[in-house]
């Protein structure tokens, strides 16, 4: 990982509230746009900022009201880069892509489902856990693609 530049990192801590998401959502798609992200590209990254969130949130925090969700977005030379991180147990992150049919069609729940977007819109995904306890899930945007 490149060593960040105090202009190019904003951290953002949130409750562990369903909703707070959209905090993050707004505050991605501002830095996104003012360090030269595409417009679909800062939806890309809205979408997975929301859908990690609230991963974060749900499952790896298991909706504990203490807990916190850190999210730290950072401008590299070549795109952005975002973590999100639970303070909690994690969660299954070797899912397997949902049938995208049958949830459209309701035919079946959407687990997984923000996984697979992660996946699908996020050039770079790395899942760790943090040493002083919690997880972490780290994505990449790059400006070209």
């Amino acid at each position: 990982m490149q060593q960040p530049s105090s202009n190019r990192v904003v951290e953002i801590i949130l409750p562990n509230v369903l909703g707070y998401e959209r905090i993050a959502m707004a505050c991605c798609a501002s830095f996104g746009k003012l360090h030269g992200l595409r417009p679909d590209r800062i939806e890309d990254l809205k979408t997975i900022v929301a859908e990690a969130s609230t991963n974060a949130m749900q499952h790896g925090n298991g909706g504990r009201a203490e807990a916190r969700v850190i999210i730290r977005l950072e401008r590299l030379a070549d795109g952005i880069e975002v973590s999100v991180a639970d303070e909690g147990n994690g969660f299954d992150t070797a899912v397997k892509d949902p049938d995208i049919e049958r949830i459209i069609n309701d035919l079946e729940d959407p687990v997984g489902f923000g996984v697979f977007l992660i996946r699908n819109l996020a050039d770079e995904v790395a899942y760790t856990r943090i040493p002083a306890g919690g997880h972490q899930v780290e994505m990449r945007i790059s400006l070209s693609a």
